[in-house]
């Protein structure tokens, strides 16, 4: 648990259990600096991780801090363009990592964004290495409509991006799946979902079956892309809903955190 913004508290919160432990990541002071965090399983060793991504808007490389629960420490890794893909010049430094973090096939991976580039940021989790993995021509370019933003997302077990635009024919979700992880060709469009109108909404990912998650003025929303239709979900305080991902009961902390108060 930790925000959005560059606060370097994160808790690990087991609600199982109902144990915590408080982390300290490193304090960033940059004007302009943000941050954004994944959890994620090492099979391998039976370790979680967790990976803080800090982007600087002028003169710093992205860094990024790595916490390994099994040794309850930190370290720091600077990432550059050139570590990814090699010296080319004209490429530029990453300037911003967009939310969500979601963790897939072993790795963690985020949206990245250069002064001419955009792609898929992706760490893996058990030897430690970044890739990037490309996004389709066609997803930068959707015959000149506006971009309002991109989003990560689990589809259906795939890996999905979510392009949401906003032009006068109104605000539409563009949702594009690699049927194979890694594979930039495999890149396929599926849907083009309508978007509730008239309010203010964000997105907060998928349901195991495809239904997208949608926070509104009225609340939590899930919609079908394929029917297009809507469910107001009974959920309380919908506006503290950050990202749906999947739970898994799990007896991780009762070692090693603190119980919460009842």
């Amino acid at each position: 648990m930790a925000d959005y913004g560059l606060s370097h508290i994160i808790y690990l919160w087991n609600p199982s259990i109902r144990m915590f432990k408080k982390l300290l990541a490193t304090p960033f002071t940059d004007k302009g600096a943000t941050s954004v965090i994944g959890l994620a399983y090492n099979s391998q060793n039976n370790d979680f991780k967790i990976l803080r991504l800090v982007s600087f808007l002028w003169g710093r490389e992205a860094e990024a801090e790595i916490y390994s629960l099994s040794t309850d420490s930190w370290r720091k890794v600077v990432i550059s363009m050139e570590s990814l893909r090699g010296y080319e010049p004209n490429f530029g430094r990453i300037v911003k990592i967009d939310p969500p973090c979601i963790f897939l096939n072993g790795a963690l991976q985020t949206v990245a964004i250069t002064s001419r580039h955009r792609f898929i940021l992706s760490f893996n989790v058990n030897d430690e290495s970044f890739r990037e993995i490309m996004l389709s021509p066609n997803q930068l370019d959707l015959d000149g409509v506006p971009v309002c933003w991109t989003e990560l997302a689990v589809f259906k077990g795939s890996l999905a991006v979510f392009i949401y635009t906003d032009d006068h024919w109104g605000v539409f979700c563009h949702i594009w799946v690699m049927e194979e992880y890694g594979v930039a060709e495999s890149w396929i469009k599926k849907y083009m979902v309508p978007m509730i109108l008239n309010s203010h909404f964000y997105g907060n990912g998928c349901t195991d079956n495809g239904e997208l998650l949608i926070k509104t003025a009225i609340g939590l929303v899930s919609i079908d892309p394929e029917s297009r239709s809507q469910n107001i979900l009974a959920i309380e305080d919908a506006d503290w809903v950050g990202y749906a991902a999947n739970s898994m009961e799990s007896l991780i902390l009762l070692d090693g955190g603190k119980k919460m108060m009842e």
